[in-house]
């Protein structure tokens, strides 16, 4: 049987991963048979050598299979033996994390074949019961709205939301959480923001990321900083695509870029969007916009327009 788990909801995905793991290791205590294959590191050998091992206690075997979509020769392995694999008695779970092209051969076939489930990010309604929930795991009393001013804050990122709102019970201590207390504890969102930003400018829609950037300008950030945070995204795109440069595959990027893993995730794809000569080019720009700010030659938010007019 295979089991197909992705979205771009990471920390839902994570969870029910989770779930299937601890249901298995319940009925099978031995925890022998429980297989984990990272594409990044492992082939197609590795996963059918798994299945032909002998099962201890004739249990059957989890094998969870991390990162295919990163393994041309594993992803073409399993889409040629996705038959036999779907009618072993063993559970394969395929879980990906990374955004997959609709178009991919094996996704396709996954969808068809697989038992599917995929995690989208959480909106609206369903987003703010989560956060309602995660306030009573904590044991957490909250004002009246606080869940919509957290939203505001941190957007639709689960991760953030648990790891805040822990932070917050912790200080509160059973004192039911204000306003003020997220004003001092939680740093907005505006590095998701920024990354929004160059989405945008990627995808040649310079309206929308002025929108972005406007309505931090508006709330009273700096232009500086703005400015800043963008040189550190145009930064980490450049040292990614240098390395992509020199067919560096996914897992030596995230060693040799000396970048967080989670950096290196949400930039990856988003520099195929650019050439390196054009990275280099927009850096330069930056620098000399933030350098035209600080030395008088440019109003903050006419540099600000025409750094984003000329990406």
């Amino acid at each position: 049987m295979i089991i197909f788990l992705y979205g771009e909801d990471t920390y839902r995905s994570r969870q029910k991963l989770n779930e299937i793991v601890e249901h298995y290791k319940k009925i099978h205590k031995s925890g022998l048979n429980l297989i984990y294959i990272d594409a990044e590191k492992d082939n197609f050998n590795d996963l059918t050598d798994s299945l032909k091992i002998i099962s201890m206690f004739l249990e059957k075997k989890l094998i969870v299979l991390k990162n295919i979509f990163s393994n041309q020769g594993l992803q073409e392995g399993f889409l040629k033996e996705i038959n036999k694999l779907r009618e072993t008695k063993d559970i394969i779970v395929v879980f990906e994390e990374e955004k997959v092209d609709a178009r991919n051969k094996l996704f396709k076939a996954l969808k068809k074949e697989a038992k599917c489930q995929e995690f989208n990010l959480l909106k609206g309604i369903a987003l703010l019961n989560w956060i309602k929930n995660e306030f009573k795991k904590n044991n957490a009393k909250a004002d009246f709205g606080i869940e919509g001013i957290i939203l505001n804050y941190i957007g639709n990122n689960l991760w953030q939301i648990k790891n805040e709102i822990k932070k917050l019970a912790d200080f509160k201590a059973g004192s039911p959480i204000k306003k003020e207390d997220i004003d001092l504890l939680i740093r907005p969102k505006i590095e998701n923001d920024i990354f929004k930003t160059i989405d945008a400018l990627a995808l040649k829609n310079k309206k929308q990321a002025l929108s972005f950037l406007y309505k931090h300008i508006e709330q009273g950030d700096n232009i500086f900083y703005l400015i800043s945070m963008i040189a550190y995204q145009f930064k980490n795109l450049l040292i990614i695509k240098e390395l992509q440069e020199q067919q560096n595959p996914y897992s030596a990027i995230v060693k040799k870029s000396n970048l967080h893993p989670f950096v290196v995730k949400k930039n990856y794809y988003l520099c195929n969007q650019f050439s390196l000569q054009d990275l280099k080019k927009i850096y330069q720009k930056i620098f000399q916009a933030d350098l035209d700010i600080k030395t008088g030659k440019a109003e903050p938010e006419t540099a600000l327009d025409l750094l984003v007019s000329e990406i």
